[in-house]
């Protein structure tokens, strides 16, 4: 696909959809995935066909990508398509009766409550970045957010008081989640290390660096990672506690409606996934204990 093309689109997701930073660096991605197979097949993205794109998927999921970043990939090319048919540039749609397989809904990744006890105990809170590691780790749990969410949070973001916390989602969506008083407290005990790490300057990012310099997702990610696999619970990642921090509310009686508005997901149906967490742990609970399971 031409270059120019190529920024048309970009530019038509950020300005017509609105979406994040973070979602249109996922869309390029996903773009540049498809352009170079179709280079590889000696084929333009333009006369690209159906047959092409089973062949695509084909490849994404023998390359080992998970079946999520496969599906999110396909919402990419749909996307792009349409946009293809928008603009005139094609009068065809190849992403027409390509469906995604039910099997690659693959049921999210959590841990249980010990598991979170025990990845909670691994930052040094003796240290000033053990302090903060803890306080971002217990928010996480505590609120939902996504960490770009998190990262971004202002220190005029969280109301220590009220046990609320208040973030930009995707979209640039405004939403106030409440957190539970042990994160609340995690952060009133790493305030004074951030004052101390900040000094005079005028930093507004509630988590910094031992530079002062705002905590970003790539670093959290790492460090999160590395408390996971010292804990021996494999590779933990922070949407992975956002998947926990659903699971159990939803395990503990919460309704399905107010966990949609804590995660900021615009669709309740992308929430449901979670009924479908806990409708198994219910069935193995059945299978394990009943007597005529």
């Amino acid at each position: 696909m031409p270059r120019d093309l190529c920024k048309d689109f970009l530019r038509y997701l950020r300005v017509e959809k609105g979406l994040s930073p973070n979602t249109m660096e996922a869309y390029e991605r996903d773009l540049l995935k498809l352009m170079s197979f179709a280079a590889s097949c000696g084929r333009e993205i333009l006369t690209i066909e159906r047959a092409d794109l089973l062949n695509f998927i084909r490849s994404l999921r023998e390359s080992g990508l998970e079946p999520q970043s496969c599906a999110r990939t396909m919402v990419t090319v749909r996307n792009l398509y349409k946009f293809l048919i928008l603009d005139g540039h094609i009068h065809h749609d190849p992403t027409v009766n390509i469906e995604t397989p039910r099997s690659w809904q693959t049921l999210p990744k959590f841990l249980t409550r010990e598991e979170v006890d025990r990845l909670l105990e691994e930052p040094d809170v003796t240290t000033d970045v053990g302090l903060r590691d803890r306080a971002m780790t217990e928010l996480l749990y505590s609120s939902g957010l996504r960490v770009s969410e998190m990262v971004s949070l202002k220190l005029s973001d969280v109301d220590i008081d009220a046990g609320l916390v208040t973030c930009l989602g995707k979209g640039s969506k405004e939403r106030r989640v409440p957190v539970g008083s042990a994160a609340i407290e995690a952060i009133r005990r790493y305030l004074p290390a951030r004052r101390r790490t900040v000094g005079d300057r005028n930093v507004e990012q509630l988590f910094v660096t031992s530079r002062g310099t705002p905590v970003t997702r790539q670093i959290y990610w790492k460090r999160l990672v590395e408390y996971g696999e010292r804990a021996k619970l494999g590779r933990v990642t922070p949407h992975m506690l956002r998947h926990t921090f659903a699971t159990h509310l939803l395990e503990h009686g919460a309704d399905l409606r107010s966990v949609q508005m804590m995660l900021g997901h615009s669709d309740i149906s992308t929430t449901q996934i979670y009924t479908h967490v806990t409708n198994e742990r219910l069935r193995e609970a059945y299978r394990k204990f009943h007597p005529r399971a």
